[in-house]
């Protein structure tokens, strides 16, 4: 019986796929080799914590309470399995570190809660990738002092060592909310509000669980009645979907720095420095996801189920996108008394002629003054001359903007916010341009001005150069507790955390 040959067209279509699946093996195998490149991993990158828990231990042990205890057993597994792998340094996990916390002071590291008495309301608070509640503290204090109960917990594979977030899932991560949103409900009562605060990824964990409590019994979800997001993580480069095949080799010891993306040594006592390929993967996942989601509740016309939203993003973000937090979340919104403040670039600074044509324009792009369903509020110089800054407000629903002086100012140095900027004041005692002295961590990050001979310090002056606080924290404050019940005593008018011009 003779072989039919295949069409014309289908060898070439295999023939082309089969040269498009070599050249794509070739260029993974070529990053494989540049990656061996890389500094040398260290215990911290290698080890895998027993005691960590992941989606299937929460949904059989989903108490708060127990979460509590077994994070524990994980701190204490963490020293033990440092101290058995001891490498000399001055570095965080390093023997001679004065990196992190002293003896009784809290660890940031680690799951923390605030219950006042009779509270009014309660507030579950989400950190973002490779951070630690360290990153909500201040904000989280805010809440307690205004009579709320506070939840912040450590999401799973971080505030440990960076090799947590080797293999885990963004099911892990999100495996957490409902056991803490149950927790708030029983110490808050079943009247009060329940609100959710998420930074970075825990922006995006805080919006999935808003959309899993519209079909859900309150009992099992309880409800949230706010969201306050900063610098939500909503959507990220396309590039973030493809890293998924970049550790296609990392299996193979002689590749296994193919599963990182950076590899530093690692000086912040709250956050990695090093961060695996499986990190970018994991937010990319649960950022299309939620994407689809919100795509679907806007079709169905049920995103008017959703509770207001208070967002807080800076124009420019090298992390997460801008152009999502807009257009993939804001504008899907109803109007239900939302709002999205957005945080422009100093145009009075010196180097406003070195802008590229992307980040001069970034405000219009985001905003070009038509009409929204949710209220817009640009935080920006009063005038293109002075490092003062204004408030224009942008009602829902109109295309005029009401301008209001703040007594806040764009210090002289600074030509932008940043992605990790915005959940900082300026004298937090890590990242803070002015620190407060009464905590000290052993470094502070955000007084580093670098100046001096290449080729001298560790890791590179760039990592040192991205605004690490906030000179407009006061005013984030002022809104996000006017989001508070009306019985809350209303805040003092916003006070300047820089120095006029």
């Amino acid at each position: 019986m003779p072989v039919l040959s295949l069409p014309r067209w289908l060898r070439r279509i295999l023939w082309f796929s089969a040269m498009l699946l070599l050249v794509a093996l070739a260029t993974l195998l070529a990053r494989a080799f540049e990656a061996r490149r890389m500094p040398e991993l260290m215990p911290w990158h290698r080890l895998a914590l027993d005691h960590e828990v992941d989606a299937d231990w929460l949904a059989a042990h989903p108490d708060w309470a127990g979460y509590l205890d077994n994070e524990q057993q994980l701190f204490d597994e963490l020293h033990q399995r440092l101290a058995a792998a001891a490498v000399a340094g001055r570095l965080r996990y390093e023997v001679d570190s004065r990196i992190g916390r002293v003896e009784g002071q809290h660890d940031w590291n680690r799951s923390f809660e605030l219950t006042p008495a009779a509270p009014r309301g309660g507030v579950l608070l989400l950190h973002g990738l490779t951070d630690s509640p360290y990153s909500v503290r201040t904000l989280a204090a805010l809440y307690a002092d205004a009579g709320f109960a506070v939840i912040a917990p450590r999401l799973p594979g971080h505030g440990s060592v960076p090799a947590g977030l080797l293999d885990v899932r963004w099911q892990d991560w999100r495996a957490v909310v409902p056991i803490a949103m149950r927790e708030l409900r029983a110490r808050v009562g079943p009247d009060r509000p329940l609100h959710i605060l998420g930074y970075s990824n825990g922006g995006a964990l805080a919006l999935d669980y808003a959309l899993d409590a519209l079909d859900a019994d309150p009992a099992d979800l309880p409800p949230p009645r706010q969201l306050v997001l900063v610098s939500p993580m909503i959507g990220l480069r396309p590039f973030a979907g493809l890293s998924r095949w970049l550790p296609l080799f990392g299996g193979i010891s002689y590749f296994e720095k193919s599963r990182w993306l950076d590899i530093l040594p690692e000086y912040n006592p709250f956050k990695y420095n090093s961060f695996p390929v499986n990190g970018a993967v994991q937010s990319y996942l649960l950022t299309t996801r939620l994407q689809a989601r919100l795509l679907a509740l806007a079709a169905s016309g049920r995103n008017r189920q959703l509770p207001p939203i208070l967002g807080f993003q800076s124009v420019l973000d090298d992390t997460v996108s801008s152009h999502a937090v807009v257009h993939d979340l804001f504008e899907k919104l109803p109007a239900n008394g939302s709002a999205l403040v957005l945080l422009d670039i100093n145009r009075a600074n010196l180097l406003g002629p070195l802008f590229t044509t992307s980040a001069a324009h970034a405000l219009d792009i985001l905003h070009d003054g038509r009409p929204q369903t949710y209220r817009v509020d640009v935080i920006g110089n009063a005038d293109p001359h002075t490092l003062g800054v204004a408030e224009r407000r942008y009602d829902a629903g109109s295309e005029r903007a009401i301008e209001r002086a703040l007594p806040l100012a764009f210090p002289a140095e600074v030509y932008s916010l940043s992605h990790v900027a915005l959940p900082f004041a300026c004298d937090d005692p890590l990242y803070g341009l002015a620190p407060r002295p009464d905590e000290d961590y052993g470094i502070r990050l955000g007084t580093l001005a670098l100046r001096g001979e290449r080729s001298a310090l560790l890791v590179g002056a760039d990592q040192f150069n991205r605004l690490g606080c906030n000179p407009f924290f006061d005013y984030l404050v002022e809104r996000i507790m006017l989001t508070l019940p009306a019985a809350v005593p209303a805040p003092a008018p916003v006070a300047a955390s820089a120095p006029a011009p």
